[in-house]
């Protein structure tokens, strides 16, 4: 749906990149929001508890079925909010300047999406602004190969080849919740699962 100029190379390339980078700067925005909420959480020492729930939550995510999601929407709060995101996504495309793609792309970053809830749960485990705004950037890199792909060869996913990469997808959040959790357990495995750091205060009484 993206209104690239499909006859001119350089453009629609620019175009793209612009969309992207729109992208890039929603989902950091979101992940500084969601990384101070989690800074907050790490101050009162929630860090390896809030790791462990956020692993949970992916992994329930993947396996709770959809129809339980459908019964209790809990998107209903902020629907007037994302239909007017829609309303001006949908005024955007209607107009093929340049800053319009960063505006596609930026307004594309707030609609709902389950692999963007997934992401902003690891930034609030990200124990501070930076890392959640960091992590957010680097997950919205990660979408960009197959997101252009989209634009250059949409006929390639379509039927059986959509069909896997949307059977892919859960296997690989359950592996990155399974991640969280073994990293919230400190079992002291270097890198995956450290032992907790404790602050230890000692004192001592010198006489003169």
């Amino acid at each position: 749906m993206l209104p690239v100029d499909r006859t001119n190379g350089f453009k629609k390339v620019s175009q793209i990149a612009i969309y992207h980078f729109g992208r890039l700067l929603a989902y950091s925005t979101i992940g500084l929001i969601f990384g101070l909420i989690g800074q907050r959480l790490y101050i009162f020492g929630f860090q390896q508890q809030l790791s462990i729930i956020i692993g949970v939550l992916m992994i329930l995510a993947v396996i709770i079925p959809q129809k339980t999601f459908n019964k209790y929407n809990f998107s209903k709060p902020i629907y007037r909010l994302i239909s007017k995101v829609k309303s001006a996504l949908g005024s955007a495309m209607k107009k093929k300047t340049l800053d319009t793609f960063i505006t596609i792309g930026f307004l594309n970053g707030f609609l709902p999406c389950g692999l963007v809830y997934m992401a902003l749960f690891a930034a609030i485990a990200g124990g501070n602004a930076i890392n959640g705004s960091l992590y957010m950037a680097i997950f919205g890199i990660g979408t960009i190969p197959l997101m252009t792909t989209a634009i250059y060869f949409s006929h390639f996913l379509k039927g059986s080849a959509r069909h896997k990469i949307q059977k892919a997808i859960p296997v690989f959040v359950i592996i990155i919740g399974a991640l969280f959790i073994l990293r919230g357990l400190g079992l002291g495995i270097p890198y995956l699962s450290p032992a907790p750091v404790y602050d230890v205060v000692s004192g001592g009484v010198d006489c003169h």
